[in-house]
């Protein structure tokens, strides 16, 4: 059975026709030829296709395309602006911390998820105390960022390029540098 649903991708309202089993994942790189997203493991367990949907990071191949319909996603193409790029990006490039760069769309949206999360306080595995905003660690970053893998293993260079952000940017993190 298909179904026309309306999703708003970086901004842009798109409307497509999809079958009601389609991943939000497929409904943006095969309907949408949205290709920042990548599809790693299709099991939710990579992070390769991590998106933010409505400001909260999430794994689009575990989301189904009809149950978004009217929602606002943005991927790592959506960020910063139109002729420069988000401070996490702008991280990222300065630490090499990409090397193949098939994680690195769903590590800096999953980042950009993660800076908000700690600005609102919510705690992980590892946090310490409790309270407004969470201090980014380099622990603390290791554990949110543990749902984004890198086959290439640049895992150092992206803790430091999260840390530069948060410790510049992100208000209330207070990031150890």
């Amino acid at each position: 059975m298909d179904a026309r649903i309306t999703l708003k991708v970086d901004g842009a309202p798109r409307t497509l026709t999809v079958d009601t089993r389609t991943t939000l994942l497929d409904a943006l790189r095969d309907g949408l030829d949205v290709t920042s997203p990548k599809k790693g493991c299709d099991h939710g367990q990579c992070g390769s296709c991590t998106v933010l949907l409505e400001g909260r990071r999430v794994t689009s191949c575990l989301l189904l395309a009809v149950a978004e319909d009217g929602s606002e996603i943005t991927t790592a193409q959506g960020l910063g602006g139109d002729d420069e790029l988000h401070p996490v990006q702008q991280a990222f490039l300065k630490h090499d911390g990409f090397q193949c760069g098939f994680c690195t769309p769903g590590q800096v949206c999953s980042a950009v998820g993660m800076f908000q999360e700690a600005v609102q306080g919510h705690p992980s595995h590892v946090t310490v105390g409790s309270g407004e905003g969470v201090e980014l660690s380099d622990e603390e970053i290791r554990e949110r960022m543990s749902g984004n893998l890198c086959r290439c293993g640049a895992y150092v260079n992206i803790v430091a390029a999260i840390r530069e952000v948060a410790s510049n940017t992100v208000p209330g993190t207070g990031a150890e540098s």
